[in-house]
């Protein structure tokens, strides 16, 4: 029997930075050992796939950012109550936690390429259908559209990892600053098309399915000749779920992503509750999103190069709880300032996130079941933010209980973080199946 590995201290042996860039492991090295490197036969379709790669990521968060600024005109001409509310705005969460375990076996299946490619259609449809007006459909098809993403936000960087080995960094840093853009995008731009083409609410979720329908349109004759290449896994980690240095990790990619989705969720009608303009909190909302990207960049840098990184995820935890209790409830006047300093503690820390899945596995074997682990379970735990905002604001009539909630999250939050922050790796260990 292998005897457990021991919690060896990082304090001497921190990851350089181009180690970090090629152990950030999706879910799909879960089930498949690394794929061999097939870098584009040319420039030109390099140049192609990386654009495409670019604009898939922009259509990975409208639909969020989207309901968001929309969401007291849906309740106001629909009737939804606040809980209906509170449920629409989880349920794309939800499925993040609940249909990325499928992207490993979808991808074996049908190929990155046409898996790609089927959610893509997926978030299209699920999109177009938000307009249609019907409540019901409304739900159904944000669930539609969540799984599409669930799935693509997993698939998407194994291609990055599989198609540019020389330049997954690039590749990768441009991926995320697109995630942030379409997120952005559509906090900032919804009412205003909203305003200026007429239409409503409905029209103006139904509008994100135009550029989604442009790179599906884009990626389908790259896909379609592509068949599924073959690969079996051959390596498992046993005893992952029963290590606390593990549960750590996921509680903090978790509650992190939490108060994230809190925010894309929830920050527009706090606003606007509070009497700034639609399209006022469209745009605060986009500030929030687009100051991610700076951060999301610099954190992982600076957390590879410390000792430990208890310091640094403290701190974005703190900052993120006070910019976000900011925003609730401190005067209006300083809320650019308070969003912008809210997104560079959410952006800090979910890099961050990733960056502790690396740094606290002994091989990248351990690195991908971790990985796993804490993207699962983590969106899961994400959930529940939205969700409990939405019920408390039913429940009180106003979003200040939403206080206490975050204060909670973020003590929690704070706690695994002094502890997955410890510069040691988790004892599981990697065994051949």
């Amino acid at each position: 029997m292998l005897a457990p590995a021991p919690r060896t201290s990082l304090a001497d042996t921190a990851a350089p930075h181009p180690i970090l860039e090629e152990l950030l492991i999706d879910t799909e090295a879960n089930r498949q050992p690394p794929p061999r490197p097939t870098p584009p036969a040319t420039r030109g379709r390099a140049v192609l796939l990386a654009l495409s790669v670019v604009l898939i990521a922009f259509n990975l968060r409208p639909v969020f950012s989207s309901l968001s600024v929309t969401l007291p005109e849906i309740m106001a001409g629909s009737g939804l109550s606040p809980t209906g509310a509170s449920l629409l705005t989880t349920l794309p969460v939800l499925c993040l936690g609940l249909f990325a375990p499928l992207a490993p076996w979808l991808g074996r299946r049908l190929g990155l390429e046409r898996a790609l490619l089927g959610c893509m259609a997926l978030i299209v449809l699920g999109t177009l259908a938000r307009g249609s007006g019907s409540v019901a459909l409304l739900f159904l098809a944000s669930a539609i559209a969540g799984i599409g993403i669930a799935i693509n936000n997993v698939l998407v960087t194994v291609l990055i990892k599989r198609d540019f080995p020389r330049r997954a960094a690039l590749v990768m840093g441009l991926y995320t600053m697109a995630v942030c853009g379409g997120a952005a995008a559509a906090a900032g731009m919804t009412v205003p098309l909203e305003q200026a083409l007429g239409g409503g609410w409905t029209r103006a979720l139904a509008l994100w399915a135009v550029p989604a329908a442009i790179v599906t349109l884009l990626w389908a004759p790259q896909a379609l000749p592509i068949r599924p290449r073959a690969s079996e896994s051959g390596m498992t980690v046993p005893g992952l779920w029963r290590d606390p240095l593990a549960w750590q990790v996921m509680l903090f990619m978790g509650l992190q992503s939490s108060l994230a989705y809190i925010v894309m969720g929830w920050l527009a009608p706090m606003l606007r509750e509070r009497g700034m303009g639609a399209a006022a909190a469209g745009y605060v909302l986009s500030l929030c999103v687009m100051t991610q990207v700076v951060a999301c960049l610099v954190a992982p840098l600076i957390a590879v190069r410390c000792r430990n990184q208890v310091g640094i995820a403290v701190a974005v935890a703190l900052l993120a709880v006070a910019a976000l209790l900011a925003c609730l409830l401190a005067p209006l006047a300083g809320v650019w300032v308070w969003a912008a300093l809210l997104g560079i503690a959410l952006g800090g820390a979910f890099a961050l996130a990733l960056t502790l899945i690396v740094l606290r596995s002994p091989d990248a074997h351990v690195a991908a079941q971790l990985s796993g682990m804490a993207q699962g379970g983590g969106y899961l735990l994400a959930a529940c933010g939205p969700l409990l905002v939405g019920l408390l604001r039913g429940w009180t009539g106003s979003f200040h209980a939403s206080a206490y909630l975050i204060v909670l999250i973020g003590a929690v939050l704070v706690a695994s973080a002094l502890g997955a922050g410890r510069a040691r790796y988790v004892r599981a260990v990697a065994v051949p199946r």
